[in-house]
């Protein structure tokens, strides 16, 4: 053979190996990666060629699919009650994707998911019928929160502490999801860029700094640490109280109550900053986050499902620093869920079960694929002794104290209010916080409860967790108890 011809045969060989090997590669490895890539018009096609599973909240969907008028899309997704549940669902989108529990369990809904599939139609890659997402929301909760809080700017979350269940999750201003199932780009365009950021969701992806309702967590790591006996011992607070290190003094926001040397009662009662500053640094920041981070603060895994924003107890302060994170300042953050879970494991006697807002999933038939109710961690964070104790205390609070409020006929109700303030020198309007806790008198029914107003109508002069936030509380209050 020919030398020239030789050399062209196995260059044409080794040009015929490159292709098939590039071939291989995109089919089997590239392929996969651009069948996957967002911009890939033909994942949308797929996905809403059939109608969705629907995702459930006391056995009625409230969501479903309405068939498009045109275009390459068969179907779009439709919302029932969008604003009142957007917090829950989040959107899916034929352009922007989808968030919440429509994002959490995508596959799940579009029928991808291998849990739906037989063996058959895994070999074949057949598209299974969707499932379903069967919540803990409870209706009559959410209305009553979100109703509540009208048009203020700021969340709710419910969670029963017994069971960990989530039986709201409020955000508001809202939003219908509805407006942008088809790629409405005005719609898009004016919910990212509205001041008010409709799509937060504050109820677990905001935290804030939590003000006094953060000196439940200090009382707690002082009565298991033993720094006082119970809740009625005296302290060791002089009023006024000067930050160590400084000349700052700080101030209580009721000149006239009785704050000095106050015991945890009272100084709850009141609400105050010189008990719990003092407090903080006698225990020290180790020992305050330590027990903050029991209630669950610093944790960046917080799954409800939907990942929550980790509330945050801060580290490497000096003792002035450490002095305001025991009244819910400096660095202290956390979410009206984080907030509601240390109200629920003091309800139930000192044992945190993890909040969840899904129930189960189920198949096209309605056979559970999984059982999160079945499958919910519990934790102990303080003494069955302790919780009794920050219970009765947040009682007196409520009856006698700064979160009156919250009173309700035939419960028994606990809370504590807050004033957070933020901005320059403290510039901005407070954040408005109430956590609590209630039983029904009559039924033993429970229920814990967190609310956060962060921007009001109301005048900076009367923004307080009473006065704004403690009514909302009660309102999601009496409807979870309601037989």
């Amino acid at each position: 053979m020919n030398k020239t011809i030789r050399h062209a045969a196995v260059f044409t060989l080794l040009l015929v190996l490159a292709l098939l090997v590039r071939a291989t590669w995109v089919q089997f490895y590239d392929g996969t990666a651009l069948a996957d890539d967002k911009h890939n018009r033909r994942n949308a096609i797929e996905q809403y060629a059939h109608p969705l599973g629907d995702i459930i909240v006391a056995g009625d969907a409230i969501t479903g699919s309405a068939r498009t008028k045109g275009g390459d899309l068969e179907y779009k997704r439709t919302y029932k009650n969008g604003s009142l549940y957007a917090a829950v669902t989040g959107y899916s989108s034929q352009v922007y994707g989808a968030t919440q529990l429509e994002g959490v369990y995508r596959s799940l809904l579009d029928g991808t998911d291998n849990q739906l599939k037989n063996p058959l139609d895994t070999l074949t890659n057949k598209r299974a019928d969707p499932g379903d997402v069967v919540t803990t929301i409870d209706p009559a909760v959410q209305k009553a929160a979100y109703r509540a809080l009208g048009d203020k700017k700021g969340a709710a979350v419910a969670i029963d502490p017994k069971t960990g269940r989530i039986l709201a999750a409020v955000s508001t201003p809202s939003y219908d999801p509805g407006l942008l199932s088809t790629g409405d780009s005005a719609a898009w365009k004016r919910l990212t860029k509205s001041s008010d950021k409709p799509m937060t969701n504050r109820a677990l992806r905001q935290p804030l700094p939590p003000g006094s309702t953060f000196k439940l967590v200090v009382a707690a790591a002082a009565l298991e640490d033993g720094l006082y006996r119970d809740v009625d011992a005296r302290t060791d607070s002089p009023n006024p109280y000067t930050l160590p290190g400084t000349t700052r003094v700080l101030a209580n926001e009721n000149a006239s109550a009785p704050c000095e040397d106050a015991s945890i009662r009272v100084a709850l009662q009141y609400s105050c900053n010189n008990v719990f500053a003092k407090m903080a640094v006698s225990l020290g920041q180790d020992k305050v986050r330590a027990m903050a981070e029991k209630f669950g603060f610093n944790d960046a895994t917080q799954d409800v499902p939907v990942r929550a924003y980790p509330s945050v107890y801060p580290s490497g302060m000096d003792p002035a620093q450490t002095a305001l994170t025991g009244i819910g300042q400096f660095d202290v953050t956390a979410t009206p869920l984080q907030m509601a879970m240390v109200s629920a494991a003091i309800a139930n006697g000192g044992e945190l079960v993890s909040p969840h807002m899904v129930a189960r999933t189920s198949d096209a038939d309605g056979d559970v694929l999984k059982d999160y109710d079945d499958s919910t961690g519990t934790e102990r964070i303080v003494s069955a002794s302790t919780a009794e104790q920050l219970r009765s205390a947040m009682r007196t609070v409520v009856e006698d104290g700064t979160g009156t409020n919250a009173r309700i006929a035939g419960a028994t109700v606990g809370g504590k209010t807050g004033t957070a303030q933020h901005g320059e020198n403290n510039s901005k309007t407070p954040y408005a916080w109430f956590t609590s806790y209630a039983t029904s008198d009559s039924t033993g029914k429970e229920v814990a409860v967190a609310v956060l107003v962060e921007q009001s109508d109301a005048a900076r002069s009367e923004v307080s967790g009473n006065g704004l936030a403690a009514p909302v509380a009660k309102a999601a209050m009496e409807a979870a108890l309601r037989d």
